[in-house]
């Protein structure tokens, strides 16, 4: 792989990327891209984020949802990667989740690793499979697609 091939995007890179922001961005950090292909996100599981207040009080799990909002955020980061500049500012939209598994919560205090692979992609159109760890363990994992779009109106 070329140096081009596999980097790290930072969270000020993230926010060009993306248009999400606290509090449903859920990346902190890219640690691996591989245009066109795949990445490799961080999120850092705080106690002071917002859904632990109700998701469940004394007993603060990261909702399954949020788990795979934060696949859908790295599988767009990796669309406006591939496509460049003039994707900047546009949204990625959920179309599909297909075959979601939640095998072992996610608590505060944790690491999540989320990986994406691009499974396929037809027009504006694209396929991912999205896998979350911590410490090497699967905690979710889901197929989804999404499409790109100027904005909802589309």
């Amino acid at each position: 792989m070329s140096e081009k091939d596999v980097n790290s995007i930072d969270i000020q890179r993230i926010m060009e990327m993306i248009p999400h922001r606290y509090p449903i961005l859920l990346v902190d950090r890219v640690i691996e891209i591989r245009t066109g292909e795949g990445a490799v996100s961080l999120k850092n599981v705080t106690m002071n984020e917002p859904q632990f207040m109700g998701h469940f009080p004394g007993v603060p799990v990261m909702p399954g949802v949020l788990i795979i909002e934060a696949m859908a955020q790295t599988a767009a980061i990796v669309v406006v990667d591939s496509i460049g500049v003039e994707a900047e500012g546009k949204v990625v939209y959920f179309m599909t989740i297909d075959n979601a598994r939640f095998r072992k919560p996610v608590v505060p205090g944790d690491s999540m690793y989320v990986s994406v692979e691009k499974v396929r992609t037809r027009g504006s159109v694209w396929r991912f499979k999205g896998v979350a760890k911590v410490d090497d363990v699967v905690c979710a994992e889901a197929t989804f697609s999404a499409m790109i779009t100027d904005d909802v109106s589309d």
